[in-house]
This record gives structure tokens, sequence and C-alpha cells, in this order.
């Protein structure tokens, strides 16, 4: 991974079915991102939840997004 890259992390079952209730979304209503972006850790598949951590140093925050893999 590349330094500056921001966290690319898959999301469980268990993890993108509470992300698709909190916000009362479906995976079709997500961001998407492609299969073939090299930023995506390995073994993901068509149909996964990606969250991605961008850290801000300058204000010691962390943003947080979601994109669904197609």
């Amino acid at each position: 991974m590349y330094i500056l890259q921001p966290k690319h992390i898959k999301l469980n079952e268990k993890e993108a079915n509470e992300l698709l209730t909190k916000f009362n979304v479906s995976k079709a209503q997500l961001p998407k991102i492609f299969l073939t972006d090299p930023a995506l850790p390995s073994g993901c598949k068509i149909g996964d939840i990606i969250k991605i951590e961008r850290e801000e140093p300058e204000n010691n925050k962390v943003n947080i997004y979601f994109r669904a893999v197609i």
C-alpha cells in the first residue's frame, strides 16, 4: 500500500448488514468503486462493501467513507 493512500478495509457480512441497517440504505444506493481499483484489499469481489479511512493529521480527525464494489 502506498503511504499516502487511505486505508481500505473490506467489511464482513455482519458489519455490512449493520451498516446498511444503520443508514437504512441498500448496496445499490452506496457510492461505487471498481473491482479493478488498485487500492482495494486482496480478496474483494463484486458486491462487497469497502470502508475507507482518510486521516487528517492537522485536525486529528479520521473521515470514513463507504463504497460498494462493482
